[in-house]
């Protein structure tokens, strides 16, 4: 089975800063290869150059075969591609925007109503069909912007951040919608900050880092990557969390992260745990909870950048405009 994208060195420049900073990756057919990384670390400039947007500075890609700079046209009919703010014209109603989409790519118009109808079911907007998208909630428009993406069957999908500013409801459908689309066959690259989502969707995932792959692997092969495991502790007291805090550290050797909640830390020894127990019970701090576990994928990214995903970098990865509609 060929990989359905393949990129090597790419390179790519904005004024005095540097974009991306030789990138090379593979997205194999079938699969969700996720791109993750802070705002600023190159993921959408990577989409625009396997979308056809961008031509590199330096290096090539392939998608399906074909390449981006000498072959667009091939490209673009391989490709759906979904930016991060919904494309569809709000004054339209549902099947109106995608009826439009599929007229363009030269359906009938009994064939585009079909199609139109079919992916409206599809995402749970029939009941919605008729009125304008701009009385859509967040998550509705959301996925008519990704029906729309669809509308050429195409087979990849260009993901970029399609749940920003969705709540955890929208969020998690449409979590669903993208497992759906495995399931017909298509290939899926998917660019997130949300580490969450990136465990939840991708088989495969390529950290940015200021415009540099910093790691790749399954979600397992990055958190064994880490070489920790963390001890996780929480209080039945939210009160004697800081105490608690300082117990962990002292014994694990390691800063802690504390949430509202809980104190967390690195430790490579599992031997520590008893220990730990030992000191909290003779302080009298009763837990409500105590777990030895692998790293999630944001202690995956500390480790590996020294500072959490949501830290903005500052340098290194200028966003480009935003990214317009292609469906083929």
């Amino acid at each position: 089975m060929t990989d359905a994208i393949r990129a090597e060195g790419l390179v790519k420049r904005f004024k005095n800063e540097t974009a991306l900073a030789g990138v090379d990756l593979t997205a194999r057919t079938g699969a969700v290869l996720g791109i993750l990384g802070p705002n600023g670390s190159g993921k959408t400039t990577t989409v625009r150059i396997l979308s056809t947007l961008l031509r590199p500075d330096e290096g090539h890609a392939t998608v399906g075969g074909y390449d981006v700079v000498r072959d667009p046209h091939q490209v673009r009919r391989q490709i759906g591609l979904t930016g991060q703010y919904a494309a569809v014209d709000e004054e339209l109603t549902g099947t109106q925007n995608l009826v439009l989409f599929a007229r363009l790519l030269g359906f009938t118009r009994a064939g585009a109503r079909a199609r139109a109808a079919e992916l409206l079911e599809r995402f749970a907007l029939s009941d919605a069909a008729g009125r304008a998208a701009k009385t859509y909630s967040g998550g509705m428009r959301r996925r008519l912007d990704l029906a729309a993406s669809l509308v050429g069957r195409p087979s990849l999908l260009y993901l970029d951040e399609p749940t920003t500013g969705l709540d955890p409801h929208s969020r998690n459908e449409m979590w669903d919608v993208v497992r759906g689309l495995l399931n017909d066959g298509v290939t899926v690259l998917l660019t997130t900050q949300y580490l969450e989502e990136a465990d939840n969707l991708a088989d495969d995932i390529m950290v940015l880092d200021r415009g540099k792959v910093i790691s790749q692997g399954s979600p397992d092969q990055l958190k064994a990557r880490a070489g920790t495991q963390v001890l996780q502790v929480q209080p039945m007291e939210p009160g004697r969390l800081a105490e608690a805090v300082k117990i962990v550290e002292d014994v694990s050797g390691s800063e802690a992260r504390s949430t509202e909640s809980t104190a967390n830390a690195a430790v490579t020894d599992p031997s520590v745990l008893p220990e730990v127990v030992r000191r909290l019970d003779d302080q009298g701090i009763t837990l409500a909870e105590l777990t030895l576990r692998k790293p999630s994928l944001d202690e995956v990214f500390l480790a590996l950048t020294g500072r959490p995903a949501d830290d903005d970098p500052g340098s290194g990865g200028t966003t480009p405009p935003t990214l317009e509609r292609t469906s083929h």
